[in-house]
């Protein structure tokens, strides 16, 4: 019995001295694992709302072996930590394996990372020739060739506004405008006037070849030479067209002729959807010149008025639209006096019919 007596007392101090050096060791950070696992720990119902992150240092933290693949933060509440005083600048995030972090409902909208500095973490600036200006990466286009963004390919575009029969006056009316270039600057010809089916066949037609640019969102400029064959001589031309409010179609162009004449053509049109198919189109336009020139008709002034009604139905794609329609023509002021003087009309109207189309 005495010997057993003995035993236990030595038992009992090995004890003491055991828990105390586990006390000791914990207390030295030197003994820490450095190799930290948190694969297994589950922090889905951990509340985290009052820590107070914002003198916490982790610059000498090194998380570059730690593995939380395991961890689930489906139900981690952060809402209430505060990390704007956090100083991640030090800390190693190289080698973190989070693959299997589920975060799909962590809640962090209430976080304050207004200044938090992670400006460590990116490892510095990416060199210049981190990514060629091509985004090809160095990756050959193979047998397409280099691609092309859509606003610098130069396309073209040809529209035939109107081309039409005047029954009443016979006569064919056109207007014709094409054009090629990109969206910011373009070539555009354009064309428009009459040919007499009868008698002469006397064709009077206005030319022009422009510079086309866009000034602004629904107003574009012109500049460029045009050729009037009514009166036979070259001018320069410059006008403004565009969409006026409520979708009205506007234009405005001046010819400068070389014998120093300046001509004004205004006009305005507007597309009333009846369906999807039938439309109405009513024009208006206006003609002035700057001086009288007898030789031509021309009286300083407003000299013509024209106005044109028009049902076309849209075909193929919108691309074709047979139409009806009825024209009407007059003469103002001086030039009305002109032209009875040399016994020609100064009022006519017509039945019209013709097509509209464009590729």
């Amino acid at each position: 019995m005495k010997i057993h007596k003995v035993g236990l007392r030595f038992a009992g101090v090995s004890s003491l001295v055991l828990l105390a050096s586990s006390f000791a060791n914990a207390a030295d950070p030197s003994t820490v694992k450095k190799d930290i696992t948190m694969s297994g720990m589950d922090h889905g119902s951990m509340d985290m709302s009052g820590m107070d992150h914002s003198k916490m240092d982790m610059s000498g933290m090194d998380h570059g072996k730690m593995d939380m693949s395991g961890m689930d933060h489906g139900s981690m509440d952060m809402s209430g930590m505060d990390h704007s005083k956090m100083d991640m600048s030090g800390m190693d995030h190289g080698s973190m394996d989070m693959s299997g972090m589920d975060h799909s409902k962590m809640d962090m909208s209430d976080m304050d990372h207004g200044k938090m500095d992670m400006s460590g973490m990116q490892g510095g600036k990416a060199p210049a020739d981190a990514r060629s200006p091509d985004y090809s990466n160095g990756v050959p286009y193979g047998r397409y060739g280099q691609p092309m963004m859509m606003g610098d390919m130069p396309l073209w575009g040809v529209s035939v506004e109107q081309l039409g029969y005047q029954f009443d006056d016979d006569q064919i009316n056109y207007e014709v405008d094409a054009w090629y270039g990109k969206d910011e600057r373009r070539l555009a010809v354009r064309s428009e006037g009459s040919v007499q089916t009868k008698d002469d066949k006397k064709i009077d037609s206005l030319t022009s070849l422009a510079y086309w640019k866009p000034l602004s969102i629904f107003w574009n400029g012109e500049a460029g030479v045009a050729y009037d064959t009514k009166n036979d001589k070259a001018a320069l031309m410059a006008g403004i067209v565009g969409t006026a409010p409520y979708f009205v179609e506007t234009d405005a162009r001046a010819y400068l002729y070389t014998d120093g004449q300046v001509r004004l053509d205004l006009g305005t049109a507007y597309e009333w959807r009846l369906t999807q198919r039938w439309v109405v189109r009513p024009e208006v336009g206006l003609t002035a010149f700057s001086k009288d020139d007898t030789d031509n008709g021309i009286a300083k002034g407003f000299n013509d008025f024209d106005a044109e009604v028009r049902l076309m139905y849209e075909t193929l794609n919108r691309q074709l639209a047979p139409y009806v329609g009825v024209s009407y023509e007059t003469a103002l002021g001086s030039a009305r006096g002109q032209r009875r003087q040399e016994n020609e009309s100064v009022d006519s109207s017509s039945l019209t019919a013709g097509v509209k189309f464009w590729f």
